[in-house]
């Protein structure tokens, strides 16, 4: 798609270049004794009708290879036409064409083939442009073999219609040294562009494993990326995990365990990000979340709860709403929610490295979702969340009562808050 926009590009710019042509020619005073036959207006009328037909060409479908080849030929064709014409229609020596100035559109015609960004056709487009300058030379040398007008004087070759050979092979220099250059800068600019098209790709699927904020920090980031370096940061850290998950998966078929997974992360994954969370990973039905990990300013505890607030409401519509996790008996989860200093950094060896946060909250949290089982809650906050949520300004949606527990691998008893699916 992008070669063809370029091509219909290419085609409009020739068909002005053509239409300019026709202008100048038709405004442009007629000087000296014109010959009976004048080619010029045909020439342009046969540069104009091919423009037209390639321009719908190339509108309606994209043009193969060969077809932009012989567009090119047939450019450098007609241009070189024109400049022998006008030596004709005004019957000067053939050396007048080594002077016109139309020459400079060569250059125009190689440039253009630059849009295309395939360094083929620009170097098509060079080679044509050479070797009918070459040709152009010899027509010219050759038109009267008794009289070359062939001369070694530079001054000479100013002021006379005499012809000056080196002038002309510098002519054919000038044409592939730009050929040459704009090849490479074509070339390189083809590749950047696949380079910057597969990374693209690649950060798109980068972000498929990696939470969105979290990849465009490391694609961002001036730094490599490296195990073994962390940072200290204040979040609150959510774990959500599904009741009975493990013995609903082992009488049932890979593929619908799957399916199931997938309906119960649709559900509980957008409420999580659009309360701020970054997903940090998946534990088998379980979900590990942080709060406020990228964004210093953010009321991570607040946040978090209310998160949890919106996951709950929202699974008391399951049993109606997912058919799936219905018939599966997926209606039940638990949460625990803790907040604390962390340490946030990547994990692991070479190239398989995963962003993670380590620290007490993490621990926590996921100690206070699994007794939910023994408290038979929904969801469990640690009570430094809950007093730093309510100086966060968290207003409670759902009813919530203080407990002291002891919570297995928590030393001592735990003053917690345990939230209830009934709303406030």
């Amino acid at each position: 798609m992008r070669e063809r926009g370029n091509e219909i590009l290419v085609r409009i710019i020739q068909l002005a270049i053509v239409i300019m042509f026709s202008s100048l020619y038709s405004l442009a005073a007629k000087t000296g004794q014109e010959a009976a036959f004048q080619p010029v207006p045909y020439v342009l009328a046969a540069y104009i009708v091919l423009s037209l037909i390639g321009l719908a060409w190339s509108v309606k479908m994209e043009l193969p290879n060969w077809a932009v080849y012989c567009s090119i030929l047939f450019d450098f064709t007609l241009l070189y036409s024109l400049m022998v014409s006008f030596h004709i229609q005004y019957e000067q020596p053939a050396s007048f064409i080594l002077k016109a100035p139309t020459l400079l559109y060569v250059f125009i015609f190689i440039a253009l083939r630059a849009l295309r960004l395939e360094w083929k056709y620009v170097a098509a487009a060079g080679i044509a442009g050479a070797i009918g300058w070459a040709m152009v030379v010899i027509y010219v040398i050759t038109n009267e073999p008794e009289n070359t007008m062939i001369t070694r004087s530079y001054v000479q070759y100013l002021t006379s219609n005499s012809i000056l050979i080196g002038a002309e092979v510098d002519k054919v220099i000038s044409i592939l040294a730009v050929t040459g250059i704009l090849t490479l800068v074509v070339n390189g600019s083809s590749n950047l562009l696949v380079t910057a098209v597969s990374e693209q790709a690649a950060a798109q699927s980068f972000s498929r494993f990696f939470d969105k904020r979290i990849a465009q920090d490391i694609r961002s980031s001036q730094k490599l990326l490296q195990a073994g370096e962390g940072e200290r940061r204040n979040t609150a850290v959510i774990n959500i995990d599904i009741r009975g998950f493990s013995v609903m998966a082992a009488n049932r078929e890979p593929s619908e365990v799957m399916q199931i997974l997938s309906t119960y992360q649709g559900r509980v994954l957008p409420i999580l990000q659009e309360h701020g969370a970054i997903i940090d990973k998946f534990m088998g039905d379980g979900i590990m979340a942080t709060f406020g990990i990228d964004d210093d300013k953010m009321p991570f505890s607040r946040k978090a709860i209310e998160a949890a607030e919106a996951v709950i409401l929202d699974s008391m519509k399951w049993s109606k709403e997912e058919p799936l996790l219905a018939n599966a008996n997926v209606t039940t989860i638990g949460i625990g929610i803790a907040c604390g200093t962390v340490a946030f950094g990547a994990v692991g060896q070479g190239d398989r490295l995963e962003m993670t946060v380590i620290g007490s909250p993490v621990n926590t949290s996921a100690k206070l979702e699994k007794h939910n089982k023994v408290l038979n809650s929904t969801c469990i906050i640690s009570r430094k969340t809950w007093d730093n949520a309510l100086n966060e300004g968290y207003q409670a949606k759902l009813a919530h009562a203080f407990v002291d527990t002891i919570v297995e691998g928590i030393v001592g008893n735990k003053n917690i808050v345990v939230l209830k699916p009934e709303e406030v």
